[in-house]
């Protein structure tokens, strides 16, 4: 398909830090993995560019929806030197961002052979290759080649996107669900983040035991997903600390039993380990999802309320290095996960069939829909962080 098409694109200079060494990673593919330290002065345009032509092995894909996520918004967000926020990987300085989508197949190249156009679709984010000792141990998260739709090649912020057929799943069993059509897409565009929720908690973290006591810190997108499927999993109290009135309110509707404001905690001469400590008879929580990003502050929290066994998550990256005092966790016999992408293991396949059973429903956290014309106005209500899930439609 030939033609032009609308596109938000990210444009940054590329200007490391004296202090930063790059490696020879970096240097050949401008890949970085602490983008904080090399992308300066982020900006984001509307432009008209080419739609993408395919490859043998690749998809055209009409966007259908696209989400804003926390991640798109540290990539435009800037520090006092005007360098990103964003401390993890990324080539930021002609990008198309956007890597939470859905859409309908227009074109398929020459070996596909598992979709045809007109499927509803959605895809992974990590394009990893399959062929490096990471992927093939089982480990397409650290693809030693990792790639990333909307944070080192273009995005979904896009009337149409290229991505290879191998990251695709099809959702068109979401017409037996969802009879309105955006809706579905929507919904369809929440699987990524969603699995990003489920690698952190069931992949990498283990899971939880039916009957665990649970905390989750912040919620944003990835947070609210994790309430969902962990009180499904079976969290007997599921407890969150949430600056943000709204999205408190979410966190009861997704499936926590107590919310708490973290200020008035701190107002009221208390930590938010003695909430924790109080509400499991001091026993400390059996399970930490970290999805906050404020992780100087609540690693302390979670360090002096950890039960027998207990485990902590970290599915937020933290913007600075953050002090862990060990000696807390030795007798307690608890464990630290980092948690990084969403694919291999079921899980984007495991999400569509949570969604498809009516177990979860992600529905219930997307705020507002705008359309891609007024995708900058919506970067905007964003960055507000009162809203849950902004979605942007083509």
């Amino acid at each position: 398909m030939k033609g032009k098409m609308r596109a938000i694109k990210l444009f940054c200079d590329y200007e490391p830090k004296k202090e930063y060494r790059l490696t020879h990673y970096e240097l050949t593919t401008k890949k970085i993995w602490d983008s904080s330290s090399v992308w300066r002065n982020p900006r984001v345009e509307m432009v008209e560019v080419d739609i993408p032509q395919i490859g043998p092995r690749d998809v055209l894909i009409k966007i259908k929806s696209c989400g804003i996520c926390g991640s798109d918004l540290h990539f435009i967000e800037y520090d006092e030197d005007n360098y990103m926020l964003y401390p993890g990987h990324g080539r930021f300085e002609n990008i198309i961002l956007g890597h939470e989508l859905s859409g309908v197949i227009v074109e398929i190249g020459s070996e596909v052979v598992d979709f045809k156009p007109g499927d509803y679709v959605t895809a992974e984010e990590m394009t990893w290759c399959g062929e490096c000792v990471a992927c093939r141990n089982g480990f397409p998260n650290q693809c030693e080649r990792l790639e990333e739709i909307g944070v080192t090649y273009d995005g979904g912020w896009a009337e149409y996107l290229v991505a290879p057929a191998k990251l695709c799943w099809n959702i068109n069993g979401f017409k037996e669900i969802y009879k309105d059509e955006k809706l579905l897409f929507n919904v369809g565009a929440t699987i990524e983040p969603n699995s990003v929720a489920y690698n952190a908690i069931f992949e990498r973290g283990g899971g939880i035991k039916p009957g665990h006591r649970v905390v989750v810190f912040g919620c944003g997108p990835i947070g609210l997903f994790g309430i969902s499927q962990l009180k499904k999993a079976g969290a007997s109290k599921l407890m969150v600390f949430e600056p943000g009135e709204g999205r408190r309110k979410l966190a009861l509707e997704m499936g926590a039993d107590k919310v708490f404001d973290p200020a008035e905690i701190e107002n009221s001469g208390n930590r938010m380990e003695d909430v924790i400590l109080e509400e499991t008879n001091g026993q400390g929580a059996d399970f930490y999802l970290e999805s906050s990003g404020a992780t100087e502050v609540t690693m302390p929290s979670m360090l002096n309320a950890l039960s027998v066994n207990a485990k902590i998550i970290l599915v937020a990256w933290p913007p600075k290095p953050v002090p862990t005092d060990f000696k807390k966790m030795f007798p307690r016999a608890s464990q630290i996960y980092c948690s990084m992408g969403h694919s291999g293991n079921g899980t984007f396949e495991n999400v569509i069939r949570l969604i498809s059973a009516g177990m979860i429903h992600p529905e219930k956290i997307i705020t507002s829909s705008y359309p891609l014309k007024k995708g900058i106005e919506a970067i905007e209500v964003a960055k507000k962080r009162e809203a849950a899930k902004i979605m942007l439609n083509p």
